[in-house]
């Protein structure tokens, strides 16, 4: 079974930070000859128990990263995922950087979050590196030789599952929420602008190139996530700073 890891400083899944393939030989992870353009790495087979070779299905990889820069990105490109260079300010690069945006301020509501919300914002970040992923790696119609990662319908079912639960905990609104109130909630609403404005990108993506309907539906999905769970995290909603319009003006 062969797969494929990119890792990235710079923008979550970019293939100029990124490692190369890995062949399994036996119960051992064997480095390749990575694409051109991308990064070097000094990998060290790691004798693997059944249950991680198990992993491996889904695309775990046991990658040790020695040498993070590599100077191949300073004229302001950068490889994809299929080993292609791209301009930094290409759409698809700004759109999987979106997305990893979008997972760091995720990782800053985690700091405040709750158990239970804190899980499920978990599986989130997991599942914004397989959109990385995915988005880093244009559906050419050209064979990649390994499985690429994507996101499925039962992820987005889960979220409106995890969405329906926590709405169940809260009172209907009688005006808009303000980004505000507890720090958890304040990112969680900071989260969900990052989400819609990364939706944004994959439509315009979308427009030029190829974007799974599946991973916009989940994109969208997940900003109704991040409001829903933005509230959970102000008292179920007690604690939520209402709109009032017009309120300082002058009369």
């Amino acid at each position: 079974m062969t797969g494929r890891t990119y890792l990235s400083s710079d923008g979550g899944m970019d293939g100029n930070r990124g490692a190369g393939s890995f062949s399994s030989r036996g119960n051992q992870m064997t480095p390749q000859t990575p694409q051109a353009g991308f990064l070097a790495l000094t990998v060290t087979p790691i004798p693997l128990p059944p249950r991680a070779l198990r992993r491996r299905k889904t695309g775990d990889s046991m990658v040790r990263l020695n040498k993070i820069y590599t100077r191949t990105g300073d004229a302001g490109e950068t490889g994809l995922g299929n080993g292609e260079r791209r301009l930094k300010s290409d759409l698809r690069v700004e759109t999987y950087g979106t997305v990893d945006e979008l997972n760091a301020v995720i990782g800053l509501a985690r700091l405040a979050a709750t158990p239970e919300l804190d899980a499920m914002l978990a599986r989130v970040q997991n599942e914004l590196f397989d959109l990385g992923a995915e988005l880093a790696t244009p559906l050419t119609g050209e064979p990649l030789g390994y499985e690429p990662l994507k996101i499925v319908a039962s992820q987005v079912e889960r979220l409106e599952r995890e969405i329906d639960a926590m709405n169940e905990k809260l009172e209907p609104l009688k005006s808009f929420v303000l980004p505000a109130g507890s720090p958890a909630s304040a990112h969680l609403h900071h989260a969900r602008t990052v989400a819609r404005r990364a939706e944004r990108l994959m439509v315009a993506l979308g427009r030029v190139e190829s974007v799974a309907d599946v991973a916009l539906a989940y994109v969208n999905r997940l900003s109704d996530h991040l409001f829903v769970a933005a509230r959970i995290a102000n008292a179920d909603g007690r604690a939520d700073v209402l709109w009032v319009p017009g309120a300082s003006r002058e009369a």
